[in-house]
């Protein structure tokens, strides 16, 4: 496609959250149906609107797989070329932003360095939990203790960069669940993880952004 270049160069949308994590997703204003027969035919205005719609969340999940926000870019950069050259193979079997996180995915992990970080730390309230991964002592949500004077901006800012330091499987699902909104069967069909891991992870992965809220925001 001619201006490829120039599309993957649009403005992405705005991390604007809602609750803690929760990104706002631009809609399309037209079906996907007719999306996609339009990418088909090369419609340079309908991909546009796709990369507008999604550039910001592969980006976001791209870099739970890299290590630099730079490598995340590239491999979003091949995403899109992928989708340009494959999009006639697209069967309609799942949406099409699931279709695009997928070929994502996989570039992500072909890219991705051997090393991964280890998750040599004990998790932070083991005992909360019991041995499926499931809450034993569900916790007074953090959000009721926090002095009014914090704003939810600030919370977010910090809910975010907490996300950064979790290990790379536990952000790759708090991502997709709490800040993409994909349900837990796309999760796991997604990652290659049971339903029981997924479940763990998500579980960990909240529970580790939720010490590290506590302990910076002072609620406890």
């Amino acid at each position: 496609m001619a201006a490829l270049t120039r599309t993957l160069t649009l403005g992405r949308p705005p991390d604007t959250p809602g609750a803690l994590l929760r990104t706002v997703v631009p809609s399309l204003s037209v079906d996907e149906g007719e999306l996609v027969e339009r990418l088909r035919a090369g419609d340079e205005d309908a991909f546009a609107a796709v990369v507008r719609a999604h550039h910001g969340a592969l980006c976001r999940l791209a870099r739970t797989f890299v290590g630099s926000s730079a490598i995340a870019e590239e491999v979003v950069q091949e995403t899109w070329l992928a989708v340009v050259r494959g999009v006639d193979r697209f069967e309609g079997r799942s949406s099409l932003r699931t279709w695009l996180f997928h070929i994502l995915v996989n570039r992500a992990r072909t890219t991705a360095t051997r090393e991964r970080r280890a998750d040599s730390g004990v998790e932070p309230e083991a005992d909360r939990f019991d041995s499926a991964g499931v809450w034993s002592s569900p916790p007074v949500p953090w959000a009721e203790q926090v002095d009014d004077r914090l704003a939810a901006e600030h919370a977010a800012a910090l809910a975010r960069d907490l996300l950064e330091t979790l290990p790379d499987a536990q952000r790759q699902v708090v991502v997709l669940r709490d800040v993409e909104g994909l349900a837990a069967a796309e999760v796991a069909e997604l990652l290659g993880l049971s339903d029981g891991n997924q479940r763990v992870l998500l579980h960990r992965g909240r529970a580790r952004l939720r010490a590290g809220l506590e302990a910076k925001l002072g609620a406890r």
